[in-house]
């Protein structure tokens, strides 16, 4: 797919913490999400929304992991996207391998850092403010900051906006009309 920027191309990335771990989550989304998975495994793609474990194979046949694999078509995910989540056993040279079969096959390219959350507020999915919160609760390190941008998250600050852009309108349309009816006397000062 080259590197090409936009939101018509796959992007795969490592969606969970980098390092050790029993469980590294790989997510994939875009319009060849299927094309990885049937990269991967010569199996019916599961059904949508529920996982299934599946015996992952590089390009020449070769075993990579058996993971538990989640399909899940757009429009109604994160991203609006098709969205494929692979969930591997966490060892670093897993997760390689994986990326590295679905990048070798030209199949998508690495998301740059933020890609699936911007994709997500492209496609409506997330406003400004929970994109934003989106970010800070991956950097909360406090329980204070992880409550804040909970409550970014959910709404809070677009409630506040949308209410200050009400009392704006309201003014604006206040002073427009004295403006362009100054010796009426029904309306507001």
């Amino acid at each position: 797919m080259g590197e090409a920027r936009g939101t018509t191309d796959t992007i795969i990335a490592l969606a969970s913490g980098a390092g050790r771990a029993g469980v590294a989550v790989v997510r994939v989304s875009g319009p060849g999400a299927a094309g990885v998975l049937a990269h991967f495994s010569r199996e019916e793609i599961p059904s949508p929304r529920r996982a299934s474990v599946r015996v992952l194979r590089n390009g020449d046949g070769g075993f990579l992991d058996e993971a538990l694999v989640l399909w899940m078509p757009g429009p109604e995910t994160y991203t609006g996207e098709d969205v494929l989540e692979l969930h591997l056993h966490g060892g670093s040279a897993v997760v390689e391998a994986v990326l590295g079969s679905a990048l070798g096959a030209g199949l998508c390219r690495m998301a740059d850092p933020g890609e699936f959350t911007r994709r997500a507020f492209d496609a409506g999915r997330l406003d400004l403010t929970q994109a934003e919160a989106i970010a800070d609760l991956i950097d909360a390190e406090t329980e204070g900051q992880r409550r804040q941008a909970a409550r970014l998250y959910q709404g809070e600050a677009a409630l506040a906006f949308e209410t200050w852009r009400g009392l704006l309108m309201s003014a604006m349309a206040a002073l427009e009309a004295s403006i362009d009816f100054p010796d009426e006397a029904d309306i507001p000062g």
